[in-house]
């Protein structure tokens, strides 16, 4: 094998890597307007338009890979002095700027040309979500409080886009809960980095950080996460849910929900786990276990229900 050939398969190689492949996990809240709408006996879903939402996961993927590699590209003078974000291949000098910068721009012009063939609605909110995001890397992410604001706001951009895709509605209830859980994992990623970064290196490695204060953010930890298991009670027995739904029987998964974030907490306080949700998702059995039981227990009530006369 030629050097050249070598040298461009590695740099496809730390290109894959600084897609972050692994922080694709948090798109799939585009298939939430799909699982709730099957349920829902107002509308006539039918399970194969899951595979719709499939592609749409794949190019909401794409562009937020994308704006991976922009946000390396801004931050490598910071990264470089970051315990472990020096190992990202473009901070460790790796990946060139100027390959990272020409693949970052043919990936997002990929996933905005193919939107718009799959879904203009759809498309328009991953517009939104990318300036959005752009926004977020060049100034917003700097200004404490408002960036774990525009975080959650992304999710909730993503939980409306699947909804767009296949033109049905979703429930503000259900926009609300995805708001609030995404804050709560967004301030539990804020305390993890505040509590682990060494005095006065906060400064050098993100700058928002120096403005965050332990004892506040666990303030903020606990009204979040006791908000986002009241509202999604209230949303479990709503009238209209209850009337979409053909039952209140959803109120079965609010114990399954807690454990969740009682499990998050946990790892959190006692395991200093946080600073990268994603991999909490993919790697801590009783989060795994949590999430199957909860799309079983929530398919299962769906499928009952969407069977019913």
């Amino acid at each position: 094998m030629s050097k050249t050939k070598t040298t461009s398969m590695m740099r496809f190689r730390y290109l894959l890597q600084a897609m972050r492949p692994a922080q694709w996990t948090k798109n799939s809240i585009l298939f939430a307007a799909f699982v709730f709408g099957y349920g829902d006996q107002t509308l006539d879903i039918v399970w194969q338009d899951g595979l719709r939402v499939i592609p749409a996961f794949l190019l909401f993927s794409i562009a937020a890979s994308a704006i991976y590699i922009f946000n390396d590209l801004l931050d490598r003078p910071q990264d470089k002095q970051h315990p472990t974000k020096r190992y990202r291949p473009i901070a460790a000098g790796l990946l060139p700027p100027r390959f990272a910068t020409s693949a970052a721009t043919a990936l997002l012009a990929l996933s905005l040309i193919v939107s718009y063939a799959l879904s203009v609605p759809f498309a328009r909110i991953l517009l939104v979500y990318l300036l959005l995001q752009g926004l977020y890397t060049s100034l917003l992410k700097r200004v404490a409080l408002l960036d774990i604001f525009i975080i959650a706001a992304g999710f909730v951009l993503r939980a409306i886009a699947g909804a767009e895709l296949l033109a049905i509605p979703i429930s503000p209830w259900l926009l609300v809960c995805t708001f609030l859980l995404a804050l709560f994992l967004a301030l539990c990623k804020r305390r993890h980095e505040k509590a682990s970064i060494e005095a006065g290196a906060s400064a050098r490695q993100r700058i928002s950080l120096q403005k965050y204060d332990l004892l506040l953010t666990d303030q903020l930890i606990s009204i979040v996460a006791g908000a986002t298991t009241v509202v999604y009670a209230i949303y479990t027995l709503w009238p209209e849910t209850i009337t979409k739904f053909g039952s209140a029987r959803l109120a079965f998964t609010i114990p399954i929900v807690m454990f969740g974030m009682f499990r998050y907490l946990d790892l959190l306080y006692r395991e200093n786990k946080g600073d990268r949700p994603e991999q909490v998702l993919l790697t801590d059995i009783p989060i795994i276990i949590t999430i199957i039981t909860y799309a079983i227990a929530v398919l299962s009530l769906f499928t009952i229900s969407h069977g019913s006369p």
